[in-house]
Formats: structure tokens, C-alpha cells, sequence
């Protein structure tokens, strides 16, 4: 990872210094790791923003006392409004000053700074316009991450491969991402989630305009930083905002922006397999009352909708992870967002 690293702040050179590059760092009882953070922000960026997000601990104050680093600016928030409120507040700042891309890092320390250079030269070169960390490249360094939080990535991550059309990336809870800023001024921001499902929201948002993403391989660091984010106690709460998002998506993807063949193996499909389902249990349900085998020629009708219906199924799903975006949209997009988005 190190001669990586090194490569690649080599390869980025000085053309990260021709453009704007922010971070923001959302701050939420990070008061012991967030100086250390920030001293690790290399020289490619020109603004840090610190969202203080009414943070118990006044980290903002904190930072403003502490911190010389000409580039950093806090910003405050006086009610409490979750790591994707903190976020957006620091995006919509950079914005404002003309960032060209946005990095988030956190501030609990489990994020290396110094890879920032990896993040951005994809978006540099034209190659994607939105990028993130995945802890699950190395499984090496798998096997340093906490084994509950290591469940509940790799179950979220699985769900939203379907919820957002990513299914070329994985660990979608990471919060070490970098974005254009032309593809994040045509995000329809105050649509996102303010709270945890803020990284899985954002992924579904990119993919409604058609953005590329792509994973960037990391390692996370685990010390004895506090997390606030309770795997458990969220696995419900999310599985409901992906079925949302999941309808949405298919939605404006396959029957209101277009319609193709996939759309078309999914309502046959949908109807063949729910009618199979229905059929079969009802007259298995009849045969357990009345003790009646059940006729062959029934039996067939079915199964017989059903296992097309679910072969035609599988094969929208075939259709959709072969239509993950591919082609970078921020340098055919204007630097500027029409009031009707």
C-alpha cells in the first residue's frame, strides 16, 4: 500500500494543484483524533471544511484553538443533523467556493488522509466521477476489522448492490469518498439522507444521472476511537429505505427513462412468478383441508409460470448488473445546475 500510494502521488503530480480540491470532515465526538487528521492532509488540497455537528465535545472550537493549518475552515451546525446533514453543509460550502472535487474523510482517524492522491486521480483523468474506499480488497486486512461490523458491511453491501445498480462496487457504508464537483452540483442534495444511510443514498442519486463510480482499495484502521453507528439496530431501518430505493430505481431506469426488454422480462416475469405462487399454494392449502391429492395437471400449472417467471427474472437481473454506468458524465456536464433539477 505505501508504494502505492507513492506511485500515485506521482502519477497525480502537480494536477491536483491546478484544481480546487476540498475535504470536508464531518465531527462528531472525534475531539481526540481530528487534529491528527487534519495534520495528514496532504498539500494537493487547498480547503478543509470541519463540520461541527453540534458536537457534545465542541470539536469546531476545538479545532479553531488548536489548529494552525491556514486551510481549514469550520463550520457549525446547532442542532445535531447526522453525518450526511454534516456532509452536505461542507459540500454545499465547497461548492460556493468553487471546489472542482470534494473528498470526505472522517474524523475518527480510521481514514488515511495521505490517500487522498489515490481518490481524486481517478476523477482527474476523466476515469470516474465518484470514487470510494472498499476495506474488503485485501483479505489480509479483513481479518483486523471487528467481526460484527464485518457482517453487517458485507449484508448491507450485498443489499445494495440491488438498491443502488452499483453492483460493481462493495463496502457501499464506506464514508472515504471523493466526487466531482460538476456531478455533485447536479445532485439533488436535499433529497439525500442526513443520517447512516447517507453513502448507500448518495450511490442510488449517482446512479439515477447516470454517474460512474468506482471502489478505491484502503485499509481501515481500528483503534479505540468510539463508533456511534450500531449495525444491529439499523439492519431494519435500512432494509425498508432499499426496497424504496430499489422501486425507485427500477422505476426511473427501466419504464420512465426507457423501455426495453429487460422491462418487459420484469412485469412477465413479476406476473408469471406471483401467479404460480398464488396458484400453487392456494390448491396446496385446498389438498391439506380436504385431504384430496392434488392433480398433476395442476400441479404443472403451477410450476411451470413459476419457473419462467423466475427465469425471467434472472435474466433482468442479468441485464441490470450489465448496465452499471460506464461512461464518466462530468466533463459533458455544465458547472452549473438548472433551477428545474
Amino acid at each position: 500500500m505505501v508504494g502505492q500510494r507513492s506511485a500515485s502521488r506521482h502519477a497525480l503530480g502537480e494536477t491536483g494543484m491546478n484544481y480546487p480540491i476540498a475535504v470536508v470532515i464531518p465531527s462528531y465526538r472525534v475531539k481526540a483524533h481530528i487534529l491528527e487528521v487534519i495534520s495528514r492532509i496532504g498539500p494537493e488540497v487547498s480547503r478543509i471544511y470541519v463540520v461541527d455537528d453540534a458536537c457534545p465535545e465542541e470539536s469546531g472550537r476545538f479545532v479553531e484553538q488548536h489548529c494552525m493549518d491556514p486551510r481549514v475552515q469550520v463550520l457549525r451546525h446547532t442542532d445535531n443533523q447526522g453525518v450526511g446533514g454534516a456532509v452536505k453543509t461542507g459540500y454545499r460550502q465547497a461548492l460556493h467556493q468553487g471546489a472542482h472535487i470534494v473528498v470526505k474523510v472522517d474524523g475518527d482517524g480510521q481514514m488515511d488522509p495521505r490517500l487522498i492522491p489515490i481518490f481524486i486521480k481517478p476523477l482527474l483523468d476523466g476515469r470516474a466521477d465518484y470514487t470510494k474506499g472498499n476495506r474488503f480488497y485485501d483479505l489480509e486486512h479483513i481479518q483486523r476489522m471487528p467481526s460484527m461490523r464485518l457482517f453487517g458491511n458485507a449484508v448491507l453491501s450485498l443489499v445494495a448492490k440491488l438498491s443502488t445498480g452499483y453492483w460493481n462496487l462493495f463496502d457501499v457504508t464506506n464514508g472515504y469518498t471523493a466526487i466531482h464537483g460538476k456531478v455533485l452540483r447536479h445532485l439533488p442534495l436535499e433529497k439525500v439522507s442526513n443520517r447512516y444511510f447517507f453513502e448507500t443514498d448518495m450511490l442510488f442519486r449517482l446512479n439515477t444521472i447516470r454517474a460512474v463510480a468506482m471502489d478505491i482499495p484502503m485499509d481501515a484502521v481500528y483503534g479505540n476511537e468510539t463508533s456511534s453507528l450500531e449495525i444491529g439496530s439499523i439492519l431494519l431501518e435500512f432494509g425498508g429505505k432499499h426496497l424504496k430505493n430499489v422501486c425507485k430505481r427500477v422505476f426511473y431506469n427501466y419504464f420512465l427513462r426507457d423501455m426495453t426488454a429487460a422491462s418487459l422480462e420484469l412485469l412477465t416475469g413479476s406476473c408469471l412468478l406471483a401467479f404460480g405462487v398464488i396458484f400453487g399454494a392456494l390448491h396446496w392449502i385446498q389438498a391439506l383441508v380436504t385431504g384430496t391429492p392434488t392433480p398433476t395437471g395442476t400441479i404443472m400449472l403451477a410450476a411451470l409460470p413459476a419457473l419462467v417467471g423466475l427465469q425471467l427474472l434472472l435474466a433482468f437481473v442479468s441485464f441490470d448488473v450489465a448496465n452499471v454506468p460506464r461512461q464518466p458524465i462530468h466533463a459533458d456536464l455544465p458547472s452549473w445546475r438548472s433551477p428545474a433539477e
